[in-house]
């Protein structure tokens, strides 16, 4: 059924981590071929959906200014379609961290124990309990910018929190420090790894200025690097090759009928196109003969007074 934008209760937002790539992607395929997959969600009240599944494609949607959006009303209260779209999702899917915000919901807003979520889920109570401590460990700052799609929920978990149970305040101000920017796991691993092996005065540095700090490291780096000088024969070899590829994939096209297939006006386009490609061609090929270099593989060593 078809259902307003309007009407959806989006209170699960917060579960999930924006996208922004994924959502562009998603929103040029709506404009191709449309709404492919309903979205999921639970009556409340007469005219009130609550939105389980589907949070980028109503995003999407509304990016494109689309009032309405395919749905499918599941005949489920809210905590049992929670569990269902838990169970119908790959674990590639999700993150630990969505995972954990999932458990959270349920365990504090629908009152579920853990033993309950260990098997309403499926898993073991520690797997329960080590995905909770994951937001006991990282600050609110660190797990909003995950949200958001700045810090990359893989550094969230693997280096900042160490770094919060190490030292919870340094790990915020590194977070609100990082500012709205993007950053990557590699990047947030140099900080991690700096911070750990520096004294008091360098980790205070570190968490209060982080790009600077990357950006002297890698100018460091770049000094120690060897310069070397651009292989003109190489760049050569690289632009040869690229154009046996590009005559290959044009055999391929026409070989497939493209040309054949073209309209008068496209023809008459594709037809001066090749007269000027063949142009440019025989002017190559005539220079590389002037090179000595149009011999055949097999030629290359053979003496030039034997051809006479």
């Amino acid at each position: 059924m078809q259902v307003e934008i309007a009407q959806l209760e989006l209170r699960y937002a917060g579960l999930r981590i924006l996208q922004p790539a994924r959502q562009a992607r998603l929103a040029a395929s709506l404009v191709r071929e449309g709404q492919q997959t309903p979205v999921l969600v639970v009556a409340e009240g007469e005219d009130r959906f609550v939105l389980i599944d589907g949070y980028q494609r109503v995003s999407a949607l509304h990016q494109l200014g689309r009032d309405l959006v395919e749905a499918t009303v599941l005949p489920l209260g809210e905590v049992e379609a929670l569990l269902m779209r838990f169970h119908l999702e790959t674990t590639a899917r999700r993150t630990a961290l969505e995972d954990a915000w999932l458990l959270r919901e349920l365990s504090e807003v629908h009152g579920l124990s853990q033993q309950q979520l260990a098997v309403r889920l499926r898993r073991s109570k520690s797997w329960v309990s080590g995905r909770l401590g994951l937001l006991r460990a990282l600050p609110v700052v660190a797990q909003e910018s995950v949200k958001q799609g700045r810090l990359p929920a893989h550094a969230a978990m693997k280096f900042l929190v160490p770094l919060a149970r190490a030292n919870g305040e340094h790990c915020s101000q590194l977070v609100a420090n990082l500012g709205r920017d993007a950053v990557s796991v590699r990047q947030v691993e140099r900080l991690y790894r700096a911070w750990r092996q520096g004294d008091a005065e360098q980790r205070e540095r570190i968490v209060a200025h982080p790009w600077l700090f990357l950006k002297a490291e890698e100018a460091v780096v770049a000094a120690d690097e060897p310069q070397s000088e651009p292989d003109e024969n190489a760049q050569l070899l690289d632009e040869l090759e690229g154009l046996a590829g590009l005559c290959r994939r044009v055999r391929k096209r026409v070989r497939a009928g493209k040309f054949a297939r073209a309209n008068p006006s496209k023809r008459l386009r594709l037809a001066n196109g090749w007269h000027e490609a063949r142009l440019s061609f025989a002017s190559l090929v005539m220079l590389m003969r002037e090179e000595e270099l149009d011999a055949g593989p097999g030629d290359q060593n053979r003496d030039p007074a034997a051809a006479s």
